[in-house]
């Protein structure tokens, strides 16, 4: 054994394990396990809302800033939001460079579990953050300038708001901020990126905004459920540990995504006198966001009431985009920005010490006006202006720069938006099949509708075996049919004699 061997040994040896309880680890190891779970659940969420052309486009997108976001925290991303030796209070230092002196001391969010468990845990909420972010590009961002982006990002945006809200140092845990699971790093920081980033990437073409509609609804729903339950983990495991307050939080968990997936599906009804699938999967997920900051505070109570004002307010809030003219395609403000403001301002009024207090922790923190804490409305609503102003000015301002240098512009070519990212930049496709119509009967082989009065002439459907014939294809970008050539070669007929 070498020395060096011998040493790291010794230190290791020296380290009290026994101060952790191992219930406590294993519920974290699997709670984020289940955080990383998310990211297919998002990457399915995405493809399912976008056009056909663009599906396997998000995929990517979200599967790639994944591992982006993984690299990034362990260079230096987990040591600029939690290194305990930075004393500024914006960000940390590098003193963790590269995981360095991580291993089995006390985390700095929690006695509960080892530093190293810790770094692991929040990755996952980075590597979630970043997911719900790209989905900014959606059917018109180029992938190669997303991923220098989230790069980029993850180091100046999400490290610093990471350090504001959970630091021991950072100015909002010292000031009292009340932010359980990441209302301002992880909803407000995706949500506000997300618009930001496609107001500099700009709008789709207006003949690509016509007539849209999502390709997959069936994905929506498998990627919505894959979320929540990811999301468990997401705010159960923010306990850091298997107490009361996890279960509390679980709780939470499920009941304002309930009521806000059915207020939100109400809301589209009085509409269109039909129950949307795409309506109730959206106000779930808003719940879900409201609950990531305020479930480990609040009672169920407050959640049930949490999750009508969420399913009501984030379904008007998908007008906002129309407003200020930002093509937010999947709609990241409104959900997720919208919803974690809403979250972290229910805090303020409903957040209980009782609650707080279950995780045998944090006993001296004050809950909001329910404790008579009249202040902490006016904290958290500072926390919100704080969060959501840094976070646009400081995504806008990577993202142009990064759109200014040549070879990394943001936004594809007009024909490249018209024939789908999947086709320009990905080179393979989510469904490799071509759709002729969503009712392929109303249509013939040789592209044109069948009256009837044709259909009876011809005596029912045509000779499919006729030269030159025409076949129409579906072109995604307006859901219409465009008229292509395509030449049939007519096989020779055979006989069973001739076999």
């Amino acid at each position: 054994m070498k020395f060096g061997d011998f040493f790291a040994t010794s230190s290791l040896l020296k380290r009290d394990f026994s101060q952790f309880d191992r219930g406590d680890v294993s519920f974290i190891i699997v709670a984020g396990a289940m955080v990383s779970f998310m990211i297919p659940g998002l990457a399915f969420l995405y493809s399912g809302l976008s056009r056909r052309k663009s599906a396997l486009s998000l995929i990517w997108a979200v599967s790639a800033s994944n591992a982006v976001c993984i690299f990034q925290w362990y260079l230096w991303g987990y040591s600029l939001a939690f290194s305990p030796t930075a004393s500024n209070g914006f960000i940390g230092n590098l003193a963790n460079f590269g995981l360095l002196n991580v291993l089995g001391d006390p985390s700095p969010g929690s006695p509960l579990i080892p530093d190293l468990l810790y770094s692991f845990y929040q990755m996952e909420f980075a590597c979630v953050t970043v997911g719900i972010l790209v989905g900014g590009i959606a059917e018109r961002g180029r992938v190669l300038p997303a991923m220098i982006f989230t790069f980029l990002w993850m180091t100046l945006v999400y490290c610093p708001l990471a350090c504001w809200a959970w630091n021991v140092n950072g100015w909002g845990f010292k000031w009292g901020v009340l932010d359980y699971a990441g209302g301002g790093p992880v909803e407000i920081g995706s949500g506000v990126a997300g618009l930001a980033y496609a107001w500099v990437l700009g709008r789709r073409q207006e003949k690509e905004l016509l007539n849209f509609r999502p390709h997959n609804v069936a994905m929506v729903n498998l990627g919505t459920f894959i979320l929540w339950f990811g999301w468990l983990g997401f705010n159960g495991g923010s306990a850091f540990g298997a107490n009361l307050r996890a279960i509390m939080a679980i709780w939470n968990s499920m009941l304002a995504p309930a009521f806000g997936g059915i207020v939100w599906c109400l809301l589209d009804y009085r509409l269109e006198r039909k129950y949307s699938m795409v309506g109730f999967c959206s106000g779930s997920i808003a719940g879900l966001v409201a609950a990531t900051p305020a479930s480990g505070y609040i009672h169920p109570w407050a959640s049930v009431i949490m999750g009508i004002v969420t399913g009501a307010v984030c379904n008007y809030a998908t007008k906002v985009k129309f407003l200020v003219g930002i093509d937010d395609a999947l709609d990241l403000f409104a959900e997720h920005a919208v919803g974690g403001i809403i979250g972290l301002l229910f805090n303020g009024f409903f957040a209980s010490h009782s609650i707080i207090a279950l995780d045998g922790v944090n006993v001296n923190v004050n809950g909001g006006w329910v404790d008579h804490n009249w202040k902490q409305l006016y904290i958290q609503f500072a926390y919100v202006c704080a969060t959501c102003g840094y976070t646009f000015v400081a995504t806008a301002i990577i993202a142009k720069a990064i759109d200014m240098i040549p070879g990394l512009h943001l936004k594809t070519t007009p024909e490249g938006e018209s024939a789908g990212l999947d086709e320009v930049e990905i080179g393979e496709f989510a469904n490799d099949y071509i759709e002729v119509r969503r009712h392929f009967t109303d249509w013939s082989a040789f592209g044109d509708r069948m009256a009837d009065s044709v259909a009876s002439e011809m005596g029912g459907l045509p000779d499919l075996q006729k030269d030159g014939h025409r076949l129409r294809l579906e072109d995604p970008t307006l859901e219409i049919i465009q008229e292509k050539n395509a030449e049939i070669v007519e096989e020779p007929h055979t006989t069973p004699e001739e076999h």
